[in-house]
């Protein structure tokens, strides 16, 4: 399979597009979709099921679980209902967001909570066939969006668990910055806890809506040829999801953003 072949819609780079009409651009194009909860919500779990199983379009992803680095029992709640949608909706992965520091917590006490929750939904996460897949956030959203900031660092967390039950998300938008990251994905690779692989360019200067401003690809700094070099000599030859947070594309028509993402993913890893 060639790395065009590879494309998967993440549906959250056109939010505001109605989620059939995205199910089925892509079924058409014979791409993947990455699904966010609140459109299946939307639509009901066993509808969009359903959409997905009747178009034949593969479900990558689905988003997001997480916020739990104060680990109630409201957010494990939540979770393993996120879990059991995606196992509805034949997600192989959900993706998890750890969540920002808790009022009155310090970083520590945060990531104290990440791996308390990791251990109460792992098992349950592979008893439905799902892998939660730990998404090392940008150090600028460590305070009030996720405390894990590295591949390392998100390594380290699952490293207690079966890789069937917690892999990690390699996000190019996220991690292109880290020293080490061609040694994260290396050791991510070996260990086997691949489990979801994204892109999205970062681009200068950022905008002023920094969790919005992700960079259609090809128009930022990111050396996307070598970060599929890199995760493809792990081994992995699973989907690649593009994933872009952005004012301006959410704008714009959905059928739009979708032709031009798919052809910006095609010039980047050609």
């Amino acid at each position: 399979m060639s790395a065009a072949d590879r494309f998967s819609f993440n549906h959250a780079t056109a939010k505001f597009w109605d989620q059939r009409e995205a199910v089925e651009a892509c079924a058409r194009a014979g791409a993947g979709i990455g699904l966010w909860r609140e459109p299946l919500q939307e639509m009901g779990v066993e509808a969009t099921a359903k959409l997905v199983q009747d178009a034949g379009v593969a479900v990558t992803s689905l988003c997001r679980g997480g916020f739990f680095t104060d680990p109630t029992p409201e957010a494990i709640a939540d979770n393993k209902r996120a879990i059991e949608e995606a196992a509805a909706v034949g997600a192989p992965t959900l993706v998890l967001v750890s969540g920002g520091i808790p009022e009155g917590g310090t970083i520590d006490t945060a990531r104290e909570g990440v791996r308390e929750s990791l251990a109460a939904l792992a098992p349950y996460a592979l008893d439905h066939g799902v892998t939660l897949a730990i998404e090392p956030l940008h150090p600028m959203f460590a305070s009030d969006r996720c405390v894990v900031t590295t591949l390392a660092e998100a390594l380290d967390l699952a490293a207690p668990f079966a890789p069937e039950a917690v892999g990690v998300v390699v996000d190019t938008y996220h991690i292109w910055w880290d020293p080490q990251v061609w040694q994260g994905i290396a050791r991510a690779g070996a260990e086997g806890r691949i489990a979801s692989f994204q892109f999205a360019d970062w681009i200068t200067p950022l905008p002023a809506g920094v969790l919005t401003g992700r960079g259609q690809l090809g128009d930022g700094c990111i050396d996307f040829k070598r970060y599929l070099t890199e995760v493809n000599a792990t081994g992995f030859t699973g989907p690649i999801e593009v994933e872009l947070f952005n004012d301006t594309l959410w704008a714009r028509p959905g059928p739009e953003v979708f032709a031009e993402t798919k052809t910006a993913f095609e010039n980047v890893v050609s």
